[in-house]
């Protein structure tokens, strides 16, 4: 999983050498492991440990307990299913067109998804119950609804989105419809089908119901013939 974020000073025991660092990824990526084999209730410290090629004290160097390895594990898989977003949709630097980078991003998000299932699974169930995972989900999720409704203000100011819809409310709606698609499809398995065809359908069903269009004056910029000077 290639684990290590840095959540927080407060989540962070044990010292901060290269080798701890190291030590402390290797426990994150074995509880893992553990967590998808077994569940968040099932799962023990001792067999975290024993993964990871440890003693079981040694786990206590490095975490307090089972809940707070199993939240740092949720954050890193939350950050990296969210990274399509923020570095293709999102980005401002971005050449392609809005409808080609949604697409690359439903993409690389289904895929990131499909991936890394079992474990989302077991999140998506210790979310309901687990106050701390549920609320720094829902803080994220926050985050990417704001910069979702502020994109759809930008392209209707520009005309390539419709203006009659509440920025907000799509933003949620869309937003809602991937990550739910995603848990049925992937971890509940409610329908069989190609992740390209998914990342496509739904595209179009965000491109249609934003009515985006293309932005005339990009097209008009692209077409300008260069002056020879």
């Amino acid at each position: 999983m290639s684990a290590v974020a840095p959540i927080g000073a407060e989540t962070r025991n044990g010292p901060r050498s290269r080798k701890g660092v190291q030590t402390r990824a290797r426990l994150l990526d074995a509880a893992k492991e553990i967590f998808e084999e077994n569940g968040f209730l099932e799962a023990r410290i001792s067999d975290i440990a024993k993964r990871a090629g440890l003693s079981h004290g040694s786990f206590y160097h490095y975490f307090d307990s089972k809940e707070q390895i199993f939240r740092e594990v949720a954050e890193v898989l939350d950050d990296r299913l969210a990274e399509p977003m923020e570095s293709v949709v999102l980005s401002p630097d971005a050449d392609a067109d809005p409808r080609t980078r949604l697409l690359t991003a439903l993409q690389r998000h289904l895929e990131s998804y499909r991936d890394e299932a079992r474990i989302m699974g077991v999140i998506e169930q210790v979310a309901r119950y687990d106050e701390h995972v549920s609320a720094v989900r829902f803080a994220r999720t926050k985050r990417h609804r704001e910069a979702i409704a502020h994109s759809i203000r930008t392209m209707q100011r520009h005309g390539t989105a419709d203006p009659t819809l509440d920025p907000v409310i799509a933003a949620a709606a869309l937003g809602a419809m991937t990550e739910r698609f995603a848990e049925m499809w992937l971890v509940q398995g409610f329908l069989e089908c190609d992740l390209d065809d998914a990342a496509e359908t739904l595209a179009a069903l965000i491109v249609n119901g934003l009515k985006m269009t293309a932005d005339k004056r990009e097209s008009r910029r692209r077409r300008r013939p260069v002056r020879a000077t």
